[in-house]
C-alpha cells in the first residue's frame, strides 16, 4: 500500500530540509490574495455578501473530486467491515474538524468510541487553545498513532488545508511505510500531503475571503468532505435504515422523541406504544426488529 509518490526518507535532517525546500517553492493557492480588497472599509452587508459569494464555490470544487472520495470510501468500508478503524489526523482548524467528525459518530450512528478517532497536533489541550509549534514535528504524528496501536487494518486520513503541515505529512509517510491505507485532504494541488497520500482529495477552492485564513472556504471544504466520508461509511456499514439513524444514542429528550417517531412510522403504532417499546429495548433498531 505504499504511495507511489512517497517522499519518505530515513534521515530526519534530510527529510526536514527537503520538506522545507518543497514548501518554500510552492505557489500555494490557499495563501493567494483575496478576490476582495479593502475589507476593513466595507459595511457589514457587503462583507457578508462577499463571503457568501466565495462560499458558493466550495460545493463545486468538491463535486469535481467525488470520484476520488468514492474510491477512498470503498476501501475504508472494506477495512472497517473487518474490524479496522478510521483515523483523522491534523493540526489547528483541520485537526479540530477531524475531532468533531470523529466525536459525532458514536452518538449519531451508535458505533463504539474508538472506531473513528480524531488526533491533532498538541493533543486534546490544543482543541481549545493553540499549542505553539506542535504541528512542526515530522515524528509526533506517527507517535500519536502508535499510542492507539495503529495497524494495517486501519485507515489514516491526513487533513491540512495547506498540505504542508509536518505533523500530518510525517504521519502519512510512516503509515505508507507500514502498509496502512492513507488519504490526504488539502486545498493545494501538488502539495507534499497531496503527493504522499495514497488517496489525494484536493478541492481547489481558490483564495480565501481574508487572505490566507483557511478556516473559511478551505475549512468548509474539509468539513463537507469529512461529512461525506463518515456518513457514507456508516451507511454502508448498515448504521442507517432507509434514511433513519436507527442506531443513534438516546442521550437526551429530543433524541428519545425522534426515536419514538421512527418506531411509530416503522410499526404503524401510536406515539405512546412506540415510546414504551423504545424505552424497553433501548434503541430504535431493537424496538423495530423485536416487534
Amino acid at each position: 500500500m505504499v504511495a507511489k509518490n512517497t517522499i519518505y526518507l530515513s534521515n530526519q535532517t534530510t527529510r526536514v530540509v527537503i520538506l522545507l525546500k518543497l514548501i518554500a517553492s510552492m505557489d500555494k493557492i490557499t495563501e493567494s490574495t483575496s478576490n476582495f480588497n479593502n475589507l476593513d472599509s466595507m459595511d457589514v452587508d457587503s462583507l457578508l455578501t462577499g463571503m457568501n459569494e466565495e462560499d458558493k464555490s466550495v460545493p463545486t470544487a468538491i463535486e469535481k473530486i467525488i470520484p476520488h472520495i468514492s474510491r477512498l470510501i470503498v476501501e475504508v468500508v472494506s477495512l472497517m467491515q473487518n474490524g479496522g478503524r478510521l483515523f483523522y489526523i491534523g493540526a489547528g482548524t483541520s485537526g479540530r474538524l477531524g475531532i468533531v467528525d470523529a466525536s459525532e459518530c458514536p452518538p449519531t450512528f451508535g458505533v463504539p468510541h474508538g472506531m473513528v478517532i480524531g488526533l491533532m497536533a498538541g493533543g486534546d489541550r490544543a482543541i481549545r487553545k493553540a499549542v505553539e509549534f506542535a504541528e512542526d514535528s515530522l515524528e509526533q504524528g506517527w507517535e500519536d498513532l502508535k499510542d492507539h496501536h495503529i495497524s494495517n487494518s486501519d485507515c489514516v486520513i491526513g487533513i491540512a488545508a495547506s498540505g504542508t503541515t509536518p505533523y500530518v505529512i510525517g504521519a502519512i509517510e510512516a503509515c505508507n511505510k507500514n502498509g496502512i491505507l492513507t488519504a490526504g485532504i488539502t486545498c493545494n494541488p501538488g502539495s507534499p500531503l497531496a503527493l504522499v497520500s495514497r488517496h489525494s482529495l484536493v478541492p481547489i477552492v481558490g483564495p480565501e475571503f481574508v487572505t490566507g485564513s483557511t478556516r473559511l472556504k478551505s475549512g468548509t471544504a474539509q468539513k463537507l468532505i469529512l461529512n461525506m466520508i463518515s456518513t457514507s461509511v456508516m451507511i454502508k456499514l448498515g448504521r442507517v435504515k432507509g434514511n433513519r439513524m436507527i442506531d443513534m444514542q438516546l442521550s437526551n429528550n429530543k433524541l428519545v422523541d425522534r426515536g419514538t417517531k421512527m418506531v411509530m412510522a416503522a410499526l404503524n403504532i401510536s406515539y405512546e406504544k412506540a415510546n414504551a417499546l423504545l424505552l424497553k429495548h433501548g434503541s430504535v433498531r431493537a424496538a423495530i426488529d423485536n416487534n
